[in-house]
């Protein structure tokens, strides 16, 4: 029972130090298992995006001047995992992070297939992004224009040497940019991918991190992109206050009039807080097939799928008939399910005047009741305020105090005896209820058919887009994106991943901190922790002491006793050998002995199992 005990303490205290998200990790030193295997799975095994080289070619390959520095697309960097020869530890600076035998070069991500947009961000610009130059509409003159600042910049932690991504820099401002594709994209036969990075790096207060498919209009000006430019889709992360929400709304045409009608998606069906609190990049993906089916992925994990006919609201297909608008209630239509019971009388003896409570009958005023005492007496230790002006403030009275003399009786005042239910009171009385025969059920007013009915059973087919925008409010700064990419082939967009957010998971898994390190960083933030802690550790070896040493000394104490004996017999035998008529006594002593000694044995053989037992479950602790 004990040891169910300390094993529960010991997984509410791992289950709390995993709950405690590290703040900096990149200056943490413990090691992470990474295999071979999984550092090539997640950097990629074709050597063009992500090359994996020994120490012999990685020396040749990246010698440079002292002042050089690399600015390109192949920047290396090595991160600290376990191989076949052992182990290094990772650190900060990444540029000197090692594993023996293996080092890992990034090169900038390139598409291997057809795209219609891809950015990364590593060359530094921002040449092809167009910055909005309007204001926003319905908005407070002081904060309406979108005057929000844009940087190309590394990650504050884990970061990945040549790796560059957008970041949002202010708070509290609007935000407006926009990029062209490379060439629309229209809904046809090819699903749609859209996938791209977000790092809440300062956590988020308030603010989204999502992006605008924006619709392809003759009128689309990216330098007057703000929140009512049309789009064709809406994707990403948004939160404010407790509610965490991933968006994916889509604009759809209703073909009798021509207006645009926003469609939201389902709820993601997994909790969504920590992809914004744990300061860690996360991938998210769309993917839109030509059946109308759509799923929604965050680091590769599906979060949310469906049907654009069956999953959206309001949904795409408007009802085949509608309530008639002017139809109405009839006055004699009848909803009652119940009536009370017209044939039902009052009885005779029903007061409807009785009081629900009335003097307990029973009550004795207790002895020692202070009729004549006031329960409250003026504080005769009071002062009238020099300050009292009895013209502007009337006269003066002393402040009330409970009487002392009541303090020593049971009451002080008029005696009044205590108030309990009437049992006689049965309150106003009402007629049961009975069925109603005249019941017609709830009206509804009838149906008619929808005026405005249509039925598109291809929604896919949405409005083509030919820009990237991003157009965000939030009251948090420093919101990375990167490795943006618009195709029609989910491999494509997985390999992409591979080549850029896996190096950067690759990273920030090398730099987690150690277990002996997050349950210390738990402990910090829960005291209780500790308690835990130590009796998780203190319990065993308590216990062991209790339960080995007094058998330790109990052997020890025996030894010394059967030593001392055994000398004496020695003495004896050397000092004379004649007595040996009493050979019967003897051999029964000497049966004693041997059984003393097999219980020694015994005793020092329980003893080691004891110890044994304690010490290994200690380890096991």
């Amino acid at each position: 029972m004990w040891r169910l005990l300390l094993l529960s303490l010991l997984a509410v205290a791992v289950a709390a130090a995993h709950g405690k998200q590290p703040e900096d990790l990149s200056d943490d030193g413990d090691d992470v298992d990474l295999n071979e295997e999984e550092l090539r799975a997640l950097t990629g095994e074709d050597e063009d995006e992500a090359t994996v080289i020994d120490d012999e070619e990685y020396g040749e390959k990246s010698e440079k001047g002292p002042g050089e520095t690399k600015t390109d697309s192949s920047v290396s960097f090595q991160v600290g995992i376990r191989s076949g020869v052992g182990w290094t530890r990772g650190v900060s600076d990444l540029n000197r992070m090692s594993f023996d035998g293996f080092k890992v070069t990034y090169k900038t991500p390139v598409p291997t297939g057809e795209v219609y947009f891809a950015e990364t961000f590593d060359d530094g610009s921002l040449d092809r992004w167009q910055l909005s130059k309007t204001m926003k509409e319905d908005a407070d003159e002081e904060i309406a224009k979108y005057d929000g600042k844009w940087a190309v910049e590394q990650l504050k932690e884990n970061k990945v040497p040549g790796d560059l991504g957008l970041v949002l820099k202010s708070r509290a401002k609007h935000h407006a940019i926009a990029a062209p594709l490379d060439k629309p994209f229209v809904f046809q036969d090819e699903p749609l991918v859209v996938q791209y990075e977000v790092n809440f790096q300062d956590g988020i207060d308030c603010g989204g991190a999502y992006i605008k498919l924006l619709s392809d209009s003759g009128s689309l000006n990216l330098e007057q992109f703000h929140d009512r430019t049309p789009y064709t889709i809406m994707f990403g992360p948004d939160k404010c206050g407790e509610d965490y929400k991933l968006h994916f709304i889509f604009r759809h045409k209703n073909p009798l009039n021509k207006d645009m009608e926003e469609k939201h998606a389902k709820r993601a069906d997994v909790d969504l807080k920590k992809f914004y609190t744990d300061k860690k990049t996360h991938l998210y993906t769309l993917v839109l097939n030509p059946d109308n089916s759509y799923e929604m992925f965050i680091d590769q994990s599906s979060v949310s799928r469906g049907s654009l006919l069956q999953d959206v609201v309001p949904p795409v297909n408007p009802p085949k008939e509608i309530d008639d608008p002017h139809d109405s209630k009839p006055d004699d239509w009848d909803e009652r399910a119940k009536i009370p019971d017209p044939e039902a009388e009052k009885p005779d003896d029903w007061d409807e005047d009785a009081p629900a409570k009335v003097e307990d009958p029973d009550a004795v005023k207790p002895e020692g009741w202070l009729d004549d005492e006031l329960e409250f007496v003026a504080d005769p230790n009071a002062e009238k305020p020099e300050d009292w002006d009895e013209d502007m403030d009337g006269e003066w009275e002393a402040p009330q105090i409970p009487n002392p003399a009541c303090e020593t009786a049971p009451g002080c005042g008029e005696w009044k005896r205590p108030m309990i239910n009437n049992p006689q009171y049965k309150g106003k009385w009402k007629a049961p209820l009975v069925d109603n025969s005249n019941y017609q059920g709830v009206w509804k007013p009838r149906k008619i058919q929808n005026p405005d009915y249509f039925e598109d059973l291809q929604p896919f087919r949405m409005t083509p887009f030919k820009a990237l925008g991003l157009e965000l409010w939030s009251m948090t700064s420093d919101i990375y994106f990167d490795n943006f990419i618009i195709t029609s082939q989910k491999e494509v967009a997985d390999r992409w991943a591979s080549d850029s957010w896996g190096l950067k998971k690759l990273v920030a898994s090398a730099n987690e901190p150690g277990i002996l390190a997050q349950l210390t960083m738990a402990a910090e933030e829960r005291p209780w922790l500790w308690v835990i802690y130590i009796l998780t550790v203190g319990l065993p070896v308590g216990l062991a002491v209790l339960f080995c040493w007094p058998k330790v000394l109990a052997v020890i104490h025996h030894n010394q006793c059967s030593v001392k004996a055994t000398e004496g017999e020695m003495e004896d035998n050397e000092e004379g050998g004649e007595d040996n008529l009493e050979g019967d006594d003897e051999g029964e002593e000497e049966e004693e002995e041997n059984k003393s000694s097999e219980r020694t044995l015994e005793e020092e053989d329980g003893v080691r199992a004891a110890c044994s037992s304690a010490r290994a479950f200690s380890l096991l602790l």
